[in-house]
């Protein structure tokens, strides 16, 4: 894992604990399998987790792993600055709200320049190399099924040492970080794309810079 992460975490508690102090208390990680519903999750429908893209190799991953660190910074300084915004079906914006790959999206285009596909069936497509689970760096989207049932239908961002921001759903209380570690979503992973890597090395048909 990257050690520049570390400068963010201090970023990321203050960040929490604003949140904290102006949105309704939000529930207990142990509880979340029980309030989290899919279906307020994503509007969209997706495929399977299976994928025929191949795991690239220690040396492949090496060379992809040459994305500006201030723009992986930056995206999640302005994820964690979003922490407590409401969850909307649909939604992609800070004056609407945020569904979970309107989330996503808001923050590669605000702060990388990239943009990404509207709905996470597309988003898990994109050509970009997939991540080992134990080979995670920050910045990578992270993608969710119903505890390993069903198509991809979450999304989020990974930012360091097992946790990821997201837009979970109404009921649990919108922008927020929970662990990979989590029963739910643990069980829920499915796979992970280093999209930030493939968008600084190549132009892409499906990921644009602006």
């Amino acid at each position: 894992m990257r050690q520049r992460f570390a400068p963010l975490v201090p970023f990321a508690l203050i960040a929490l604990l604003a949140a904290c102090a102006s949105q309704p208390t939000q529930p207990e990680p142990q509880r979340l399998e029980l309030a989290f519903s899919f279906e307020d999750a994503t509007p969209e429908s997706a495929p399977d987790g299976t994928s025929d893209a191949a795991v690239p190799d220690a040396q492949q991953l090496g060379d992809l792993r040459n994305e500006p660190p201030a723009l992986v910074d930056s995206i999640l300084e302005r994820g964690f600055t979003l922490v407590g915004t409401p969850y909307r079906y649909g939604g992609a914006s800070t004056r609407t709200g945020f569904d979970c790959s309107g989330f996503v999206g808001f923050l590669f285009r605000k702060e990388a320049g990239i943009e990404l596909p509207r709905s996470t069936r597309e988003m898990i497509e994109l050509d970009a190399p997939v991540v080992k689970r134990g080979e995670l760096e920050p910045g990578d989207l992270v993608f969710f099924n119903n505890r390993g049932r069903g198509r991809v239908s979450h999304a989020g961002i990974y930012i360091g040492d097992d946790q990821f921001i997201h837009s979970s759903s109404s009921r649990s209380g919108g922008v927020r970080v929970d662990s990979l570690d989590d029963k739910y979503w643990r069980a829920s992973y499915m796979q992970a794309k280093r999209v930030l890597a493939m968008a600084t090395l190549t132009e892409s048909e499906t990921v644009v810079r602006r």
